[in-house]
């Protein structure tokens, strides 16, 4: 793609979307014509002093496309001192250098310089937050940014002011949505259709649509998903960091989990994030019925499957409910939209035929 200059318009957004095979709906053409705009002050100013070109913060529902403009924007704009992370690696990474100069003064800008270097774009995907720990030092990070003169341009499934939604601690989110709204433009894309429940004919499926959603989980079902149910002797503890979690099996690559074990222990998506380095393909089993599982399981298991299907990893889920079941309900975090889109991409395995015989 070519990169901006005075001729580049959003007609380049819209020759993109023709080769992807699609066209630009109402919403996603208003977020090229402001990204395209940035485009432009970026490489005007780049070089000279003073304040960065004020950045866009694009949200909207899943699917509508906010990461495949973000991809776009991003390729074609013509600088070297530029950043695309999702957010989730970018807060881990962060973590890791704040703690190594935590007992410094700034350390917090001392991080952000050690991680972003030179750079004065930065990209953030996923941008979202649901730890209450999180939401102050998160927004230190964010004003870290601005003051650095870095640019920021963030996806996300909420507003500023819909960040952190748990009512309790939802006042901890204040003066980081408060800085987002008054330095970036808010941009919202909202159009009628989600983009990940369709794919083009011949285009290969991603890693983590070959896994598959499998209940009530017979053996025969285990079966035809190429699952081997493990033995007990195979379980074993894996080490996360300074705690560990207990693995029905490893195999290789390849990691067997208990949703108990995985999603109702004190787990963070960081600690998720280790874990996905480690291993490609997933088998998370024992996913309880919806009226059992715990709001705080039910967040972790949606931060779980946001990991692995950013990180393209193989999913199989071994469920006592149809997928449909699942993901309805009073219970639920109030992110499950994304978690049910992305869900949507594995195919189910064994239901209903397979209830039917039971």
């Amino acid at each position: 793609m070519a990169g901006i200059h005075r001729g580049w318009t959003p007609e380049v957004f819209e020759t993109a979307a023709r080769t992807a095979g699609f066209e630009l709906d109402a919403s996603q053409s208003a977020a090229a014509a402001r990204l395209v705009q940035l485009g432009h002050e970026i490489v005007r100013r780049r070089g000279l002093f003073g304040s960065a070109p004020r950045g866009v913060y694009v949200w909207g529902p899943v699917g509508r496309g906010k990461s495949w403009l973000t991809d776009t924007f991003y390729s074609a704009v013509p600088i070297t001192g530029k950043r695309r992370m999702h957010f989730h690696e970018f807060f881990r990474e962060f973590h890791t250098r704040y703690a190594t100069h935590r007992h410094e003064k700034h350390a917090g800008d001392r991080a952000v310089r050690e991680l972003l270097g030179d750079s004065r774009l930065v990209c953030f995907d996923e941008f979202h937050v649901h730890d209450p720990g999180d939401a102050t030092i998160m927004a230190r990070v964010v004003q870290s940014l601005l003051a650095q003169r870095i640019t920021l341009v963030a996806t996300s499934n909420y507003p500023p002011t819909g960040l952190l939604p748990n009512p309790l601690f939802h006042h901890l989110i204040e003066p980081l949505a408060a800085t987002l709204q008054s330095s970036l433009d808010i941009v919202e894309v909202a159009g009628p259709r989600d983009y990940r429940r369709t794919r083009r004919p011949g285009t290969p499926a991603a890693e983590f649509e070959r896994g598959g959603y499998v209940w009530p989980g017979t053996d025969a079902q285990l079966a035809r998903a190429g699952l081997v149910p493990p033995a007990p002797a195979e379980r074993q503890r894996v080490r996360i960091g300074a705690h560990a979690v207990t693995a029905r099996a490893v195999r290789g690559d390849a990691v067997w989990f208990d949703f108990t074990d995985l999603c109702d222990g004190p787990y963070s998506t960081i600690d998720y994030l280790s874990l996905a380095d480690r291993f490609r393909d997933w088998t998370l089993s024992g996913l309880p019925a919806p009226a059992t599982t715990g709001r705080d399981a039910a967040q972790r298991f949606a931060n779980l499957v946001d990991v692995l299907c950013d990180r393209d990893r193989r999913l199989h889920l071994v469920a006592a409910a149809p997928l449909t079941e699942y993901l309805t309900g009073d219970h639920l975090p109030p992110d499950m939209q994304r978690t049910a889109s992305r869900l949507a991409l594995l195919p189910e395995i064994g239901a209903p035929v397979a209830v039917a015989d039971q």
